[in-house]
């Protein structure tokens, strides 16, 4: 739908194609709605110059209202410019989140949007005068999302940005240094979104303190404050930081608060001021959601005396709640849980037992807590109940994943590997070892590694009457899910501290395997999938399953599967590859994984591929497999290779990367692309 920017028809050449299936023959309610879908960028400065019908159509306000940018790489700094230019006047809303590559001058340009009610600037460059510059022209702003780097200087900001922030009602501040950046200024708000991502040291190796700069410390009480959220990165600074935002918050707590989360990786530890807060919180306000750090949970009656209004998130990850607790203080305290949609019990390993302090992990949970719980939630659509042993009882209906089967309104789940383990191994069988299982001894036949073992599911052929494939049976919307050991540890973990010493898979695990991994084939909406930590896949043929039958998935995270000293599942994997023609997000961290042409070769057959994560202790790559993957996906803008390969090979192919995508190609526009991914790459 490209054009050179000439009408090249008129309503003349519309009308003999109106009745046949020419796009054109559309009504007007169809095109917009397939419009919809088109870049802002392509579709304002390329379709709307294709002809008059779409000229009108382009400029519709219902697509001109609002501009998603955000991780949109083919928007150029002219473009955007172009863009803000065309239909500056109409926009409302306005996201470039993550748009890094856009200097600060195309940034000032949403200056030009004088109508802007939300805008989302996290990742764009932005310093002190030039925020002050942008707000000073929004007077309509009521939602804004921003970084605050090293530099800022709240004293910079102009008195008509000071009003226009005082008129912000939500905030999304993401701090990469010690400040409390524009929150004095924004007096109205309602929603506090803080994402805390100081780092401990420069890069100079200086320690930072965690104390804000003089003069910033004049935060105004927040009585029209609803939502509180607070998530940190790994580290000492975050910590001290978050606890002068909430000290202001528990000298005088917002009686409309009504959620307030906090997401802390590893220990944190109550202080004064928090305990008053949440002492305060208890008798003042009702809360719909709640998120604590285990710490401030452990040992406390905190939960008995919070009241709850129609809550629909909980979090009581990593918390030692029992099972008898859960029922009295969630379930028993004569609270409406109809309305409860997220709830998030990960690491909690005492959540489904009764009350026992000598319960071990091999132990059973009680059925009979999760079906009260399951009884009083019947309208969750999120749980997590990963980073625990749930291990069902044998016995007719007292299975987890029968119960969970009764929420069939289920839109992300996580759960351990050996929750969905059918019935208890026999005491006189000793489980298989996986190295028995994997491949004969001797001079027999090998067994061909990557062919389909599992039958396909559908409508003729037999299914499994695993319990597992009866729960996702019963929910089939599902849109997220994550299979993960639960001793499981990533060796490079996002917001949480790194273990070096991982345990090894549960027993109950070790019957978990390749037909359990097909089963998830019958998600058809499925867009976002976690394997993690299952010994027992031998050939990878239930990949193939999932890549031919979950034609929706988008993000896919495979680690420790199968045998951990050999990849067994590299031609499933290859195979699974071949037919996901939507994937974005790849992420594997197996250990002696090859990154060899038989991987990349696969892995280029996925278009819309944009980043690629590979953690491989003692992993090895192929430069020259690497370079023909880049030069066929030029989507990917993120491509990261932590193997066992040496520094130098790795400082060569970076080399060869840049020399090879900064010559290729001599036509303009194509040129333009390239230097946009070398530049991402």
């Amino acid at each position: 739908m490209a054009s050179s920017g000439e009408d090249t028809c008129d309503d003349s050449d519309t009308a003999p194609v109106a009745d046949s299936a020419h796009l054109l023959g559309f009504s007007d309610e169809i095109l917009l709605h397939i419009l919809s879908h088109v870049p802002s960028t392509d579709l304002v400065l390329n379709v709307r110059r294709t002809c008059r019908k779409l000229a009108a159509l382009c400029l519709d306000k219902s697509l001109t209202h609002t501009v998603l940018l955000q991780k949109d790489y083919e928007a150029s700094e002219d473009k955007v410019k172009r863009l803000v230019k065309e239909i500056g006047r109409d926009v409302q809303q306005l996201s470039m989140a993550g748009c890094y590559w856009l200097s600060g001058t195309t940034v000032e340009h949403v200056a030009r949007c004088r109508g802007l009610v939300r805008v989302n600037l996290s990742g764009c460059p932005l310093t002190s005068l030039r925020l002050s510059k942008v707000l000073s022209a929004l007077p309509h702003l009521r939602s804004l999302a921003i970084d605050v780097s090293p530099g800022f200087d709240a004293s910079q900001l102009s008195s008509e940005c000071k009003a226009t922030l005082s008129r912000v009602r939500e905030l999304k501040q993401t701090l990469y240094t010690p400040s409390y950046g524009v929150v004095p200024c924004c007096t109205s708000l309602e929603k506090l979104l803080l994402y805390f991502e100081i780092l401990d040291r420069t890069r100079e190796g200086a320690v930072l303190s965690g104390q804000l700069m003089v003069g910033q410390s004049n935060v105004p009480h927040y009585q029209h404050l609803r939502v509180f959220y607070a998530r940190l990165a790994p580290g000492y600074i975050n910590q001290e930081v978050v606890r002068l935002y909430l000290a202001v918050l528990s000298d005088r707590t917002p009686e409309n608060l009504h959620a307030f989360l906090i997401s802390v990786p590893g220990s944190f530890a109550e202080s004064g001021a928090t305990r008053n807060l949440l002492e305060s919180m208890a008798r003042n306000v009702a809360l719909d959601a709640l998120q604590l750090p285990k710490s401030w949970l452990n040992g406390s009656a905190l939960l008995q005396h919070m009241k709850f209004s129609s809550p629909f998130y909980f979090s009581f990850s990593r918390c030692a709640l029992s099972g008898g607790h859960l029922l009295q203080r969630v379930i028993d305290g004569g609270r409406d849980l109809q309305s409860l949609a997220g709830l998030n019990l990960s690491g909690c390993a005492h959540c489904l037992a009764p009350d026992c302090l000598l319960r071990k992990a091999e132990d059973d949970i009680d059925p009979a807590i999760l079906e009260a719980l399951v009884a009083a939630c019947p309208n969750l659509r999120h749980l997590n109940l990963s980073a625990a042993h749930h291990h069902s009882p044998a016995g007719p209906s007292q299975h987890l994943c029968q119960l969970l089967a009764r929420l069939p309104h289920l839109r992300s789940l996580s759960l351990p590997v050996c929750a969905v383990a059918d019935s208890p191994p026999r005491a006189d069988r000793a489980p298989i070892p996986p190295t028995m299982r994997a491949v004969p001894r001797g001079f027999g036949k090998k067994v061909r590694i990557g062919v389909q073992s599992v039958p396909f599911p559908g409508p003729a052929g037999p299914q499994p009457s695993s319990v597992f494939w009866s729960l996702l049976k019963n929910v089939p919307f599902l849109d997220r899910l994550e299979l993960i050991g639960s001793n499981f540890s990533s060796a490079m973990p996002r917001n949480e501290p790194a273990i070096r010493n991982s345990l090894p898979p549960c027993s109950r695990a070790q019957s978990v395997g390749d037909a359990e991994v097909a089963a998830i084939g019958q998600l058809a909406f499925l867009r976002h999938l976690t394997l993690a930590q299952l010994p027992s896949i031998l050939t990878g043929s239930g990949l193939v399953s999932i890549g031919l039958q979950c034609q929706q998935l988008q993000s896919l995270s495979l680690a420790h599967l199968g045998l951990m000293g050999k990849v067994v599942y590299m031609s499933g994997l290859s195979d699974m590859l071949k037919h996901c023609k939507r994937l974005k997000d790849l992420r594997l961290e197996q250990p002696y994984f090859s990154a060899n042409a038989q991987f990349f070769q696969a892995l280029s057959q996925c278009s819309a591929l944009q980043r690629l994560c590979l953690v491989s202790r003692s992993g090895t790559l192929q430069p020259e497999a690497v370079l023909a993957f880049m030069a066929r996906c030029l989507h990917v803008v993120v491509c990261h290779l932590f193997t066992g390969e040496s520094l130098s090979t790795c400082r060569s192919l970076q080399q060869a990367l840049l020399r090879r995508f900064s010559t290729m190609g001599t036509d303009e526009i194509n040129a333009e692309m390239e230097t946009k991914n070398t530049h991402r790459k």
